[in-house]
């Protein structure tokens, strides 16, 4: 396809199909133009992807039908992508939502966003945050302080998320009363959750056993969101993961969803996108 300009004309040439595609588009980003909206060069990158991969979607659905959270006042959290938005709807209209994907599509970081808007708009009661505590391929050794001081590296990105949607001296004063709860899933054995909004991030690195402790915490008034990838299980040799077998035992219970990733829905760095793709091809090639 060329696109090229004579004057105040603008020429383009190339298959029927793709022409229409790119009139369309011109067309959708004036109306929107005109409209007030002013988009940035990564939105505009992002939704050209989308519709490269699907061709009936247009410029103006994707950012008139986006779905958009304001968790906290402090920013506007926006679902990148048809994956991200179906993500968001299952996690409103479900009371488990499973999450699976690569690393870099927002699966966490969305589930966070959800967790304080509920918490703000008292929907829940309370915030917990969960991972298990496994050592990705790497011996941390004697770490000094107190239990929390040891399983606080573990729980590290959900902080960061945390204090990323929030106010800080907010989130700081909700920790410190137990509004919100960071710890490893090992501390959920034995309790109930109820009015609450419940995170197990990483949850690949589960057992069969923790993985079905963790789903029968889940009491009235509450919503469980589970994280992880497949693709990075580091449980000892021989220890069947919790996350994968969920897939095949709870996958067809109604009020329970899955939704999966790609490395299409990756939304960091350019390269991460293509290193999630190439060892994808590459894992595929090894399974042939």
């Amino acid at each position: 396809m060329k696109v090229g300009g004579r004057g105040a004309d603008l020429i383009i040439e190339g298959d029927e199909a793709d022409v229409a595609i790119v009139e369309r588009i011109l067309k959708d980003y004036g109306q929107l133009f005109q409209e007030g909206r002013t988009l940035t060069s990564n939105e505009l990158k992002n939704a050209f992807k989308q519709i490269a991969d699907d061709r009936t979607s247009t410029l103006r659905e994707l950012f008139t039908g986006q779905k958009r959270i304001n968790p906290s006042g402090r920013k506007q959290v926006t679902a990148r992508g048809p994956n991200q938005k179906r993500y968001l709807e299952a996690i409103e209209s479900n009371d488990i939502v499973f999450g699976i994907g690569p690393a870099g599509t927002g699966k966490t970081y969305l589930a966070v966003a959800m967790a304080v808007q509920y918490l703000l708009s008292k929907r829940v009661n309370r915030i917990i945050l969960a991972r298990p505590a496994v050592e990705a391929g790497e011996k941390l050794g004697f770490l000094p302080g107190d239990l929390q001081d040891k399983v606080d590296p573990y729980l590290r990105p959900l902080y960061d998320a945390l204090f990323d949607l929030m106010d800080y001296e907010r989130a700081t004063k909700f920790l410190e009363k137990r509004v919100i709860e960071v710890a490893p899933l090992a501390f959920m054995r034995g309790r109930t959750l109820s009015d609450a909004f419940i995170i197990l991030d990483e949850a690949q690195n589960t057992t069969s056993e923790q993985m079905k402790m963790f789903l029968t915490r889940i009491g009235f008034g509450s919503k469980a969101v589970i994280t992880g990838d497949v693709t990075q299980i580091d449980l000892p040799s021989g220890r069947k993961s919790g996350l994968v077998e969920a897939q095949r035992v709870v996958s067809g219970i109604d009020g329970l969803s899955f939704i999966h990733f790609d490395e299409r829905d990756v939304v960091r760095h350019h390269l991460v996108q293509m290193i999630v793709k190439a060892y994808d091809e590459h894992n595929r090639k090894i399974n042939l």
